[in-house]
């Protein structure tokens, strides 16, 4: 008996190998369904508007260095953070969600960012859902444009642009607060 479930089992292993291998492209990761699952997608704008408050200063920064050089270019120099956004300029007015994730300089003749964050949300509609951005940053332009490369809960699948605009720096701390509309 044992057997016979030995060579049952040996035979189903190799029907299973040879019917995987007599077609590769066609695998676990890479599977074709022919009823595929549709889910119905209605094209939708949604804009947004807040302040983002990048503090480098105090005893709670929101902003860490944790890579780069001594270098005075900035070139490499590598943040993380997790910064308040917030309804208005004032830090004091009503936090709305946070900016999660990190950013460095990545040009070496100019101050421009690589951005690699997400955008979560905690008050109202949009509470539990996030938006991800990844981009460049040239951060002496006045505005700046990053794509929205997706998102998630409300903002499932996104596509858009963020636009940032700088409304206030400290030189000698770093702080800043840039507004953004997406």
């Amino acid at each position: 008996m044992a057997s016979f479930l030995k060579n049952t089992f040996t035979i189903t292993f190799y029907f299973i190998l040879l019917s995987s291998l007599s077609n590769p492209s066609h695998g676990i990761f890479s599977e074709e369904l022919s009823e595929a699952i549709s889910m119905k997608r209605m094209e939708k704008t949604t804009r947004l508007h807040f302040f983002f408050h990048d503090i480098h200063s105090g005893k709670t920064p929101s902003a860490i260095k944790i890579a780069g050089t001594s270098d005075p270019g900035f070139f490499g120099d590598t943040y993380m953070m997790d910064n308040a956004l917030t309804e208005g300029q004032d830090a004091s007015s009503k936090v709305v969600g946070k900016a999660q994730g990190m950013y460095a300089f990545a040009a070496k003749k100019e101050l421009s960012l690589l951005m690699v964050l997400n955008y979560e949300f905690t008050q109202g509609d949009f509470n539990g859902s996030s938006i991800s951005v990844l981009g460049r940053n040239p951060v002496m332009m006045d505005v700046r444009e990053m794509p929205i490369v997706g998102g998630s809960g409300r903002f499932r699948y996104a596509t858009g642009y963020a636009l940032a605009h700088t409304v206030w720096f400290d030189s000698k701390t770093g702080d800043a607060i840039v507004e953004y509309n997406v």
